[in-house]
């Protein structure tokens, strides 16, 4: 059986399209869409994979990660199934290289261009849902910007544990108005989207939904006055910042690994950042010892 370009018809296709551009429209606004059944379980990155398969052609270069590695099994399957319903794509490791990045909590550390489109898979796309139910409740307070529940929601975190303690789906405010939930991208990464060159879709295939960040859009994390809003800290016990063990950077998000000795070792969780930081150290180890 042979499938049309992107596995889906062009009807399906073409409503995906409509729904991106009302979604740059309208930043951070969730535009419903009939969520087409996928070879995959909704939560495994449905969403994202519609997205990407309505923007996609056949000359357009492709990279799939998951929580910044190319080669988990979720970016690999991916990947895989884009390759086998996209005749005529290239898919790359590199970031620099793609045209299309679909990444599952991760935003890559390189900045991107505005040629790139950032692609994000997304579980729950609605920030109010912590707080409040009902759908149509939740519809009522976005039009209207009412995120007081939100932010006492959040005073309720610093009055309990002395600070906001939300590692990742941080809510925020996007473009002055509607707050969205960024994906479980971590805090580290939610800076990467305010004002950011490229465009970012955001896709939500089991809660059939699709917003976007456009380029050179605000994107600001709800926060207090008093307590301002922080990304992880990846300071030892002395105050010094752990490197990462593969390429020394002291720059990127670092995932936590025990290593063979039983040793807590760290490590880059964007896999081409860190590659390139070690093959950009070994170029310069070789130049000077040439």
């Amino acid at each position: 059986m042979s499938y049309p370009f992107g596995f889906m018809d062009e009807y399906a296709k073409k409503e995906v399209r409509r729904g991106i551009l009302k979604a740059i429209a309208i930043p951070g606004y969730q535009v419903p869409y009939s969520s087409r059944e996928m070879p995959m379980g909704r939560g495994f990155g449905t969403g994202g994979l519609q997205l990407t398969l309505a923007a996609i052609g056949p000359n357009d270069t492709l990279k799939v990660i998951d929580q910044g590695s190319d080669d988990s099994v979720n970016a690999v399957n991916l990947r895989s199934f884009i390759e086998m319903t996209c005749p005529g794509i290239d898919t790359t490791a590199s970031t620099e290289e793609a045209d299309i990045i679909q990444s599952r909590h991760r935003i890559p550390e390189k900045p991107l261009s505005e040629d790139q489109l950032l692609v994000l898979q997304v579980p729950y796309p609605d920030a109010l849902v912590v707080v409040e139910a009902s759908e149509e409740k939740r519809k009522q307070m976005h039009s209207e910007a009412d995120y007081s529940r939100l932010l006492v929601k959040l005073y309720e975190d610093i009055v309990k544990f002395g600070e906001i303690t939300l590692s990742h789906r941080y809510p925020t405010r996007i473009n002055g108005h509607y707050v969205i939930d960024p994906s479980p991208i971590p805090r580290w990464d939610v800076p990467r989207l305010h004002r950011a060159a490229n465009l970012t879709l955001l896709g939500a295939g089991r809660e059939k939904k699709i917003y976007a960040v456009p380029p050179y859009t605000a994107a600001e994390p709800l926060e207090f006055d008093d307590i301002p809003f922080r990304v992880e800290d990846f300071r030892d016990e002395h105050g010094h910042r752990r490197r990462c063990q593969r390429c020394s950077t002291d720059d990127s998000f670092l995932d936590e690994f025990i290593n063979e000795e039983g040793d807590t070792v760290y490590q880059c969780s964007d896999s081409d950042y860190c590659n390139t930081r070690l093959l950009s150290a070994s170029a310069i180890k070789e130049r000077c010892l040439g």
